[in-house]
């Protein structure tokens, strides 16, 4: 049985300034506004949103939430274990783009730039040209640091903190010389970060709450578990997990996505834990800025390639165009996807957003259940 609540302000403001219709369940559609103008069509996404639920029935997918917004319209799902749209999953790499958007709030107070050497807020950071890298090509990818650390099995298990992972990513070997190539990189992301902590003091999950979740409302989300148990997020499935996370061997199981441990780091590179619609809510306010987190202009930055033109395009914490493996998406589409089976995206050329969370291993299978809804979706919006 679905419940709804809401306030009589929140429904009049509902009612009054957007008029946004609303589909939310588990399994049926509860409309709260309708409006008259053509919006989303909700059979067609009913019918990408019957892929999770057929995948929860099969027991392939054990929890999953679907959430896609054209304009003020607004569907809204949760399939198998998940209880309701509140339900909190583990982002993955998402979390990414919530870190450098956090880091790029002390870009706006002028604490830093793009273009300054991470040698000058890191000094350990030298030798082997990583006196050349800048803060910049660290959050787009081109800096010649690792994805994982060489010894990421053994600093997960042993409990490491993040300060110890930065003292290992500060010396581990560059794979390239800066800014010569493209390379994904969670080490990366995690010294931007690390620039942050030195320049304002705070962790990540500190400056992410402060500057990101709390001004965004996104009462759902936290880096980490923050003030949240760990019995009020979504478990994960394991098997055939990524690697680096412990590929479900039983070994691992006290650094596996689902440990104590991880969901407690708060990784900046991968342990963000969010609703979708709080995902949702955070891709639109690059969409529609309303300069609630970030300057206009800070958000373009972001959204908008600033890697050279013989290197694959990439924003700031942002994967740019084609999102995982969906067609029909613009060029300035921005967005990105998760190993733990989590995929979200923001099309300016249709106004729309479409943010898919699943507790399957997106390596576990393929085509993965959130790419065939992913292009379900892509595709729907695109049409007239």
């Amino acid at each position: 049985m679905l419940r709804v609540s809401f306030d009589r302000t929140s429904c009049k403001s509902i009612g009054r300034a957007v008029k946004r219709r609303i589909f939310l369940g588990t399994g049926f559609a509860l409309t709260l506004c309708r409006r008259t103008s053509a919006g989303l069509d909700e059979s067609q996404l009913e019918s990408a949103g019957r892929i999770l639920a057929n995948a929860a029935e099969q027991g392939e997918v054990q929890s999953s939430a679907l959430y896609v917004q054209q304009g003020s319209d607004v569907f809204s799902r949760t399939y198998g274990l998940a209880r309701d749209t509140d339900a909190m999953f583990l982002l993955a790499s998402i979390s990414k783009t919530i870190s450098i958007a956090a880091v790029m709030t002390l870009f706006d107070d002028g604490r830093f730039g793009l273009d300054d050497r991470v040698q000058r807020y890191l000094p350990e950071f030298q030798g082997d040209g990583r006196e050349t890298i800048t803060v910049g090509q660290l959050m787009t990818h081109v800096s010649g640091l690792p994805d994982q650390l060489p010894d990421n099995s053994r600093l997960r298990a042993s409990h490491a903190s993040l300060s110890e992972f930065v003292a290992a990513a500060v010396k581990t070997p560059l794979l390239f010389q800066p800014g010569t190539q493209y390379s994904y990189s969670s080490m990366a992301i995690l010294l931007a970060t690390e620039v942050a902590r030195r320049i304002s003091g705070r962790s990540i999950a500190d400056l992410a709450q402060a500057k990101i979740y709390e001004p965004l409302r996104m009462t759902r989300s936290a880096m980490g578990l923050g003030a949240f148990k760990i019995t009020d997020v979504v478990m994960n499935q394991v098997d055939r997990a990524a690697p680096e996370s412990g590929a479900g061997d039983p070994s691992t199981k006290s650094w596996d996505w689902n440990s104590p441990y991880w969901r407690n780091l708060g990784a900046p590179w991968g342990a963000a834990h969010g609703s979708a619609e709080d995902v949702a809510r955070f891709l639109h306010e690059f969409l529609q800025p309303t300069g609630k987190i970030l300057q206009r202009e800070t958000i373009k930055l972001m959204i908008e390639n600033q890697n050279p033109p013989n290197i694959r395009p990439r924003g700031l914490g942002f994967d740019l165009g084609q999102i995982g493996n969906t067609p029909y998406l613009s060029d300035k589409t921005f967005g990105h996807t998760g190993s733990t089976g989590t995929i979200c995206w923001a099309d300016p050329s249709t106004d729309s957003i479409c943010v898919i969370l699943t507790t399957l291993p997106h390596r576990a299978v393929s085509p993965h259940p959130r790419d065939l809804v992913a292009t379900r979706v892509a595709q729907m919006l695109q049409r007239p």
